[in-house]
């Protein structure tokens, strides 16, 4: 018995001691857990390192006189280290003494909480210890600038415990203004969490320049977040800055003219392009499209790319290809008929309205818009051999996709011309725009070269590629085609289009003219996707050229027609916006000098300078230097090299957007911000060379702007 009890005196002894010491590593283990776990998750955080990279300043998108277009606006988020040795040094001195009045100055400025509940939430913050309180995200430099004035974060990182990290958001000061072919650069997170960047535009095909180079920086995590480690960073290389051959001027006319027409009709979308005759350059592109929660139109995808049945703007191809081979001669007669309506080979034709006449001469078949008399026309040339048809749309471009310097440009599209697969049938369509899908940017192309004497070029958008203002890549015109025909088949075209000026479809649009102009209308029924031919919707366009007797800019209009509108004619749609443009252009690009070809390079100076028109050409005149005038009317004015001449523009101002004085001098930067009502600092000598609020960016009265002067 006595060794039974022993035995469990010593069972009882070590069960006790076994639950004593369970339950002082549960209370510890609470206690960790409850009490202890922000500090020794701290502890471990603060082993793990981190490289991270540094996201480099995006390039900036400008216009060829120096406008921006899109750019990136700095924005800043702003975190505090509670636990820094500043604040808590001699029991928190500085912050007992300064953390009313910080909370005071957050609540005056922001306005968003009173001092009471900013006090509140930093009392809290402090007496947890955390590292990485968020203050503010994603203010501006201004508000930035604002809050380092603030009492306790005017003591400076190392006592106010202040962080603060750059980020940058993309802008575009001039908001519609051809939005959809500069693009869009921004970020988003994808289903796996990570961030990706969505580029269109230009934004995407020129996305490895504009983006720069990365840097890194080593941080260390701790609770809530990462802190940058002094010391370990390189920095980042800022992108290239594209420049443009977007004319903020002419892109605001060409946009004006086609919204204004969509709105008017209550259009489905729009699309206008302006191109300078020699050189290829686009000079503005317009792609309208309607909400569809609402009656507004917005640049939501570019419909000069998106390829689709054109009708009868391609109809000059037939009268091309067929005077060029050799079987139809300018002057042939075509039999229309009086009804509106024949067979034409293979199939029946049916015109729009009724011909003038009967018979109608090749060139007046263009002027009246024939679909027979171009469908005769095409059988004659090519109704033997359809597949030749195909050699000429291959010559003119229409059977690869438009060289402009975009990603993602759509294929075109057109019907077989093999006498096996319907060739001959295709071949008679095609004469007065269906069965093939180009799009407007290949159709003015060939329109283009019509009016460049048959030289073919490449349309471009983009000048330059400049690294801090110094050239590292220039873009020069490009032929695609030294001729697409002959010189007298070009000729005979160029007449023709004029006849549908004077005395065919566009003759009751351009009447009036103050010069000349010369083009051809199109309307089409419309069948893509889910609509059919019969839903009654219609894509009316014009694509032309002016002056015609001396040619500087081509143009195309293409509008796209809601079901059932009472108005779809290219006449009555996309003519008169082409006058538009046309009209307002010339009087201000064209009327006022005798335009020149495209001149080679000279030498590679590169400079830019704004200030008071008046001061420019006074200086200008003075030195006896030779300049190009562009501006409209007097005020401010910038000048830069192009093409190796000094051209004067207008340097526009608007009342509620931050002007753009890069380029003056100290003295009329001063004096035009003030008259706006901003606070000018100024720091440096010579003349502008970064503004801290960018150009186009809103403002309000009495806020400072700081001037780097270089």
């Amino acid at each position: 018995m006595e060794v039974k009890k022993d035995i469990l005196w010593r069972v009882y002894l070590c069960f006790i001691g076994i639950v004593v010491l369970s339950v002082m590593v549960l209370g510890k283990a609470v206690i960790i857990q409850k009490f202890q776990g922000e500090h020794w998750r701290s502890m471990g955080d603060s082993m793990h390192q981190k490289i991270v990279e540094i996201n480099a300043d995006r390039g900036t998108i400008f216009s060829e006189d120096g406008q921006m277009l899109s750019t990136s606006l700095p924005q800043f988020d702003i975190y505090m280290d509670f636990k820094a040795d500043g604040l808590r040094d001699k029991g928190g001195k500085v912050y007992n003494l300064y953390i009313d009045s910080f909370a005071v100055a957050m609540a005056a400025y922001f306005k968003d909480k009173t001092a009471k509940e900013y006090k509140a939430e930093f009392d809290k913050a402090y007496k947890k210890g955390n590292r990485y309180y968020a203050l503010k995200k994603k203010i501006s430099f201004a508000d930035y600038k604002a809050l380092r004035d603030f009492p306790l974060i005017r003591l400076g990182k190392n006592k106010s415990g202040i962080i603060v990290e750059q980020t940058s958001k993309r802008i575009a000061p001039f908001g519609l203004l051809a939005n959809r072919t500069i693009g869009l650069s921004r970020e988003y997170v994808n289903s796996e969490g990570k961030v990706k960047k969505m580029n269109v535009g230009l934004e995407m095909s020129y996305d490895s320049l504009l983006n720069g180079q990365n840097g890194q920086r080593l941080v260390r995590f701790i609770s809530g977040g990462a802190v940058p480690v002094q010391g370990f960073q390189v920095e980042p290389e800022d992108g290239r800055d594209i420049y443009t051959t977007l004319d903020v001027n002419m892109q605001d006319i060409t946009e004006t003219a086609l919204l204004r027409m969509l709105q008017s009709t209550h259009a489905e979308y729009g699309t206008a392009i302006l191109m300078e005759t020699k050189t290829g350059k686009i000079k503005a592109i317009a792609n309208l499209g309607r909400n569809p929660n609402d009656t507004t139109y917005w640049e939501n995808d570019n419909y000069a790319l998106r390829v689709t049945e054109p009708g009868s703007t391609i109809k000059i191809v037939s009268y091309l290809a067929a005077i060029d081979k050799g079987d139809v001669k300018p002057g042939d007669l075509f039999e229309v008929g009086s009804t509106g309506r024949m067979q034409v080979g293979p199939r029946p034709i049916t015109d729009a309205h009724r011909m003038p006449k009967s018979v109608l001469t090749i060139e007046e078949c263009i002027a009246h818009s024939s679909n027979v008399g171009m469908g005769r026309v095409a059988l004659k040339a090519f109704g033997k051999k359809p597949v030749e048809y195909k050699e000429y749309l291959d010559k003119y471009h229409l059977t690869k996709k438009s060289p402009i310097d975009l990603a993602a440009i759509p294929n075109p599209r057109v019907a077989p011309l093999q006498v096996d697969h319907g060739g001959q049938m295709n071949l008679v369509t095609m004469a007065f725009g269906y069965a093939i899908q180009v799009s407007p940017m290949q159709l003015l192309t060939l329109y283009n070269a019509i009016a460049n004497n048959g030289t073919m070029v490449s349309p471009y958008l983009v000048n330059s590629v400049r690294n801090k203002g110094v050239v590292v890549k220039e873009m020069k015109p490009a032929v695609l085609e030294q001729q697409i025909g002959k010189p007298a088949t070009i000729e005979a075209a160029k007449k023709a289009l004029e006849l549908v000026i004077t005395e065919g479809s566009g003759k009751n649009v351009f009447k009036d003219m103050p010069f000349k102009v010369a083009g051809k209308t199109g309307t089409a029924r419309v069948a893509d996707g889910n609509t059919k031919y019969g839903a009654g919707i219609y894509q009316a366009s014009f694509a032309g050229y002016f002056p015609a007797n001396n040619p500087q800019y081509s143009c195309i209009v293409v509008v796209r027609t809601k079901a059932g509108s009472g108005l779809y004619y290219g006449g009555q749609l996309a003519a008169p916006v082409f006058r538009e443009i046309a009209t307002k252009v010339y009087s201000m690009y064209v009327d006022r000098k005798t335009p020149k070809e495209y001149e080679g390079a000279v030498d590679s100076t590169s400079y830019f300078y704004a200030g008071s028109s008046n001061a420019i050409k006074n200086v200008l005149s003075y030195l006896d230097m030779p300049y190009v005038d562009s501006i409209q009317q007097n005020g401010w004015a910038s000048m830069y090299a192009t093409n190796y001449k000094r051209i004067l523009k207008t340097n526009i101002v608007k009342d509620n957007l931050v002007p753009n004085v890069k380029g003056m001098g100290l003295r009329d930067a001063i004096r035009l911000l003030e008259e706006k009502g901003l606070r000018v600092r100024a720091k440096g000598s010579g003349k502008v060379a970064d503004q801290s609020i960018q150009p186009g960016a809103p403002f309000r009265k009495g806020q400072d702007i700081v001037l780097n002067l270089v």
